[in-house]
């Protein structure tokens, strides 16, 4: 049962009919909001450093650009924008199970969402301090310097061969089974609500997390990596057929991976 067709059907009550629309228009909301606000400030650092909207490439004596420049709270920040612009289309068939089979208490369905989003907050803190670690690690060693590119192209990789293992068909499985992850691992109240949450949250990282992690080689900036990264999630989790998906994912990772790792000039963070 894919997510598209968990959360609609003939003869729904006009009651859970009006809660799903609301639903979905938050979402679409929230989801828009976050691009515009990642698309101004990407154009807004593309005017400073007239670069185009791909550019984010480093300058070979001082190392990888990863974090923008930003601080903490302001990287935090465009995290939350990126998360809401690509995660919630892809976790809304999951929403509105949770919300029409809790729909007595429909401060619940808030509840899931936002345990659920905390984990991807928690993941943005990790990468930013992997990116900052790159930074310094590049600024303090030539050789990391030279040879950030292939390890950026190794990552590609990594994330390729991941597409294809037995544990990202398992998380998947569980994402794109709206109905069946509810009534396997339902909860009541809102501490259930938080526990269902984290519990979606961790498979959901464990189908992405690594999709997520090669923002950093090809730039949290980087527009037209973020739209493929948005659009292969959700292609994974909701459209059918997500095996074809993963695997062609897989195959240009790779291809692409073992290319930079070839010609580390081929990735935008490096120059």
């Amino acid at each position: 049962m894919d997510g598209l067709t968990t959360t609609a059907s003939p003869g729904i009550p006009p009651s859970i009919a009006r809660q799903r629309n609301v639903i979905l228009a938050v979402l679409g909301v929230l989801a828009v909001v976050g691009w515009i606000v990642f698309l101004n400030e990407a154009t807004e650092r593309d005017d400073v450093m007239g670069m185009g909207s791909m550019g984010m490439a480093m300058d070979s004596a001082s190392g990888p650009d990863l974090t923008m420049g930003r601080s903490w709270p302001l990287f935090f920040t465009m995290w939350v924008a990126m998360m809401a612009a690509m995660m919630f289309p892809a976790a809304a068939p999951m929403i509105l199970m949770y919300s029409r089979m809790q729909r007595r208490e429909p401060g619940s369905a808030t509840v899931f969402t936002a345990s659920y989003i905390s984990l991807w907050l928690v993941f943005g803190a990790v990468a930013y301090l992997l990116s900052a670690l790159v930074e310094d690690a590049a600024g303090d060693s030539q050789w990391v310097a030279d040879n950030w590119g292939r390890v950026g192209g190794g990552l590609l990789v990594a994330a390729g061969i991941y597409q294809l293992t037995p544990l990202k068909d398992i998380c998947l499985r569980h994402c794109r089974t709206p109905l069946s992850f509810v009534m396997s691992h339902w909860r009541g109240g809102r501490a259930g609500a938080v526990q269902m949450g984290l519990r979606h949250g961790v498979y959901c990282m464990g189908c992405c997390w690594l999709l997520f992690l090669i923002l950093i080689p090809l730039g949290v900036m980087n527009v037209a990596a973020m739209v493929a990264v948005a659009l292969l999630v959700f292609a994974e989790k909701v459209l059918p057929r997500a095996r074809v998906v993963s695997s062609l994912a897989a195959v240009a990772l790779i291809a692409l991976g073992l290319a930079v790792m070839a010609r580390p000039s081929l990735l935008p963070t490096v120059a």
